[in-house]
């Protein structure tokens, strides 16, 4: 609370000195004190008001009082502690993240998101300078989720909002038209886990299969009684892939630079475009403060160079390989067969041993569903 000051003007036939001496005796606050001629005036607070006219009579005085802040408008705000503490308070408050949301129509994929981040500590009240970087939180969430193609972020102040995009079911519908079928092996490789939706397991984790090989059957047997009702699903095994490739000698990069912060400043009582919400209501708080980040781009060129096989070719080819929107593989491992640097070409053959769904759909014969 404010303490709000008071002139006092004293007069009189009594004792003026006496008077004084008591209102210092009662610890009551007297600031700039001038005695002529007989009179007094000073400023004090509320407390040292009660005590002038308390003594006043006793010491037959006159007093006239009048308030300090009076006719000054707003001006006592700016010189109070209320002023300084409404700078701080936005201003300290700028530096943590506020608000975390996920941005998506899909309560699962929402939930998923949420506890990952909250695992990784991406939550309110965390500093925004020890936030991971966009990429990373990407990587992270892209990760243990299939689901996802892309994640996009958008940084608005103290607040973030993670945007999901999702992997369309492109061939769901389609494989709900066909026959009935087995899921079968379209390679051979080391399977690592079922993901089925409908059908019964052939094959067995850390089992080898060849191309053809039956993982998933649609035909399910109990007893005598045999019911057709098609595998569905995926099955993920490990297996290399020779790549070979030819990539020009120079080649042009974009990368991200260095992040740029820029901080405004801006009235508190003034509101600025944008922010009502879809109501059209008025939100109750902008920042006084204003950050903004952006990373700049930067481009340039580079010459491959014997030497750069591990650090930018296997990179690169890694980076092509995944980035399929549909593509769920994962690179575990790669071994580098030849690699030649030519006059303006660098070609090569690259094993890379990958882990990805190797089932593919084999109608069942009508032998076997007369069978049944």
């Amino acid at each position: 609370m404010v303490n709000k000051r008071y002139e006092v003007k004293v007069w009189g036939k009594g004792d003026l000195s006496a008077f004084l001496t008591t209102l210092v005796s009662n610890k009551t606050k007297i600031l700039s004190l001038a005695v002529d001629d007989g009179k007094a005036s000073f400023r004090t607070d509320r407390s040292g008001l009660r005590n002038v006219r308390k003594f006043r009579r006793r010491y037959r005085l006159k007093v006239a009082i009048s308030l300090l802040d009076k006719g000054l408008g707003p001006n006592w705000f700016f010189a109070s502690p209320r002023f300084l503490i409404a700078c701080l308070l936005p201003l300290v408050g700028s530096f943590f993240l506020w608000k975390v949301e996920v941005d998506t129509d899909r309560p699962e994929v929402a939930e998923r998101i949420e506890t990952k981040l909250q695992s990784s500590s991406i939550v309110p009240l965390k500093l925004l300078s020890t936030l991971p970087d966009e990429g990373e939180i990407r990587q992270m969430l892209m990760l243990e989720d299939p689901t996802l193609s892309w994640v996009r972020f958008r940084r608005v102040g103290t607040s973030l909002t993670v945007i999901p995009m999702l992997s369309p079911p492109a061939n769901q519908n389609i494989a709900k038209k066909g026959p009935p079928s087995d899921l079968v092996a379209r390679t051979g490789g080391v399977i690592t886990r079922f993901e089925l939706k409908s059908g019964e397991r052939v094959g067995y984790v850390h089992q080898t299969v060849k191309k053809g090989d039956v993982l998933a059957t649609g035909v399910l047997k109990q007893g005598d009684k045999t019911t057709i009702v098609g595998a569905d699903g995926a099955v993920f095994a490990d297996y290399w892939v020779e790549y070979s490739f030819s990539i020009p000698k120079l080649i042009d990069y974009r990368q991200q630079g260095e992040e740029i912060i820029h901080y405004s400043f801006q009235l508190p009582w003034k509101k600025e475009a944008g922010t009502e919400n879809a109501e059209g209501e008025t939100d109750g708080f902008w920042p006084l403060v204003k950050k903004e980040r952006y990373i700049k781009e930067v481009g340039g060129s580079l010459e491959l160079k014997k030497g750069m096989e591990k650090t930018v070719i296997i990179p690169l080819l890694k980076n092509k390989l995944l980035s399929e929107p549909s593509s769920k593989s994962i690179i575990k491992d790669e071994k580098i067969l030849h690699v030649t640097f030519g006059s303006d070409k660098v070609s090569g053959t690259i094993l890379f041993l990958m882990n990805d769904n190797i089932a593919v759909k084999r109608p069942i014969s009508q032998g076997d569903e007369d069978n049944g």
